[in-house]
């Protein structure tokens, strides 16, 4: 009697309800599952497919990328989820060992942007692999200096999506010798830069960057001081144009503020090193100014990274008193300021790699559009 041919998976169940499926599965099991079947390779594979697992997925898989020499990707969920976490080494996107003084600048729906000064910048998704190399050393010849730089020699660089034309963009904007304000955008749709001088605050005055850009809502955000105040300065990048907001007014003993994204929200955070407390204030509402939320971390030193299961903080304690010298410690707090679970960092990754080659991202399989090529 001849045997019954077992129905795989494809036979059984419907197209529709296996892309569904494959909607909720976290984008670092993606890559595996395109082995599956040409089936499943042809839907993973589908732009398409990644626009929507981005926005559809269950919840988004917070990576933190650190590089010095090598790169190693950890998912921070995994570290406290009891899971078996993997440390993932990766390879750069470039062709010999990284070269000196390159850095992470900017992140924007899974790509990482890496920049090198003079003028070049490297477009990186280390989920796919996929990477893209940029030149600014046209806008450099035009301005007849060989770095670009902001008041306060500080440089403005900022990555992120125009959902209106679905185009990713690279800002760098500088102040040239003869004290003028410049500006330029890259359109990886077009592979060409704009000047948008026109579109910087008229004056700037004595505003001054800290930080690499943060992508939010269609917008890139810098930290700045001022005399007026400290606050975030923002470029809307469909309207091409800046605005501000001012963070609340804080004690002298928490100033020097850094600021990340926390569960699609714009948060800043200070360390007071007399209380040993650690003031996250949390912009509940985008540029509604009442809507900051001051949560307080006990500890003396606490750089949060993400939000987890949508309320929980995952931070580092980068000195810690119970673990080695050079170690890094991870810890979780709920908004209660109750600490949850803490983890320390495998010895290959050291307290120098924190500091000095780190970037907390989003995972994502998008690719550019096929006209970002050119």
């Amino acid at each position: 009697m001849e045997e019954k041919k077992q129905k795989s998976i494809n036979e059984i169940l419907p197209v529709e309800l296996i892309q569904r499926i494959l909607l909720r599965i976290p984008d670092k099991h993606l890559g595996r599952l395109k082995c599956v079947s040409k089936l499943w390779y042809s839907l993973i594979s589908d732009p398409h497919f990644a626009e929507s697992h981005l926005h559809l997925s269950l919840a988004p898989t917070h990576a933190c990328l650190k590089y010095s020499t090598e790169a190693y990707i950890v998912h921070l969920e995994e570290l406290f989820n009891g899971d078996i976490y993997e440390l993932k080494e990766v390879s750069f996107p470039f062709k010999k060992k990284p070269p000196p003084g390159f850095g992470v600048v900017g992140s924007c729906r899974g790509f990482v942007l890496f920049c090198r000064r003079p003028h070049l910048f490297v477009v990186w998704n280390p989920l796919t692999g996929f990477s893209k190399r940029i030149s600014c050393s046209c806008i450099v010849h035009r301005s007849k200096r060989r770095s670009v730089k902001f008041p306060g020699d500080s440089n403005l660089y900022g990555f992120g999506h125009d959902a209106s034309r679905d185009d990713y963009l690279v800002v760098v904007g500088w102040l040239d010798g003869g004290n003028c304000q410049h500006l330029y955008c890259l359109s990886l749709t077009t592979n060409s830069w704009i000047n948008i001088d026109v579109a910087l605050l008229k004056p700037l005055g004595s505003i001054w960057c800290r930080s690499r850009g943060l992508f939010l809502n269609g917008s890139i955000h810098w930290l700045f001081s001022s005399l007026e105040g400290e606050g975030l300065l923002i470029f809307d990048l469909k309207e091409r144009s800046f605005s501000k907001i001012y963070l609340p007014e804080q004690p002298i003993t928490r100033r020097n503020h850094r600021f990340v994204i926390l569960g699609g929200c714009l948060a800043f955070y200070s360390h007071d090193y007399f209380e040993h407390i650690t003031d996250i204030w949390v912009m509940k509402e985008y540029k509604v100014q009442s809507s900051w939320t001051l949560y307080a971390i006990p500890g003396l030193k606490f750089d949060p990274l993400c939000l987890s299961n949508g309320s929980d903080i995952i931070g580092v304690d980068p000195f810690p008193a119970s673990i080695p010298v050079g170690s890094l410690k991870l810890v979780k707090y709920n908004i209660r300021e109750e600490l949850l679970q803490h983890f320390t960092y495998p010895s290959r990754l050291r307290h120098h790699a924190y500091y000095y080659g780190s970037c907390t991202y989003t995972e994502s399989l998008l690719v550019l559009p096929s006209n970002s090529f050119g």
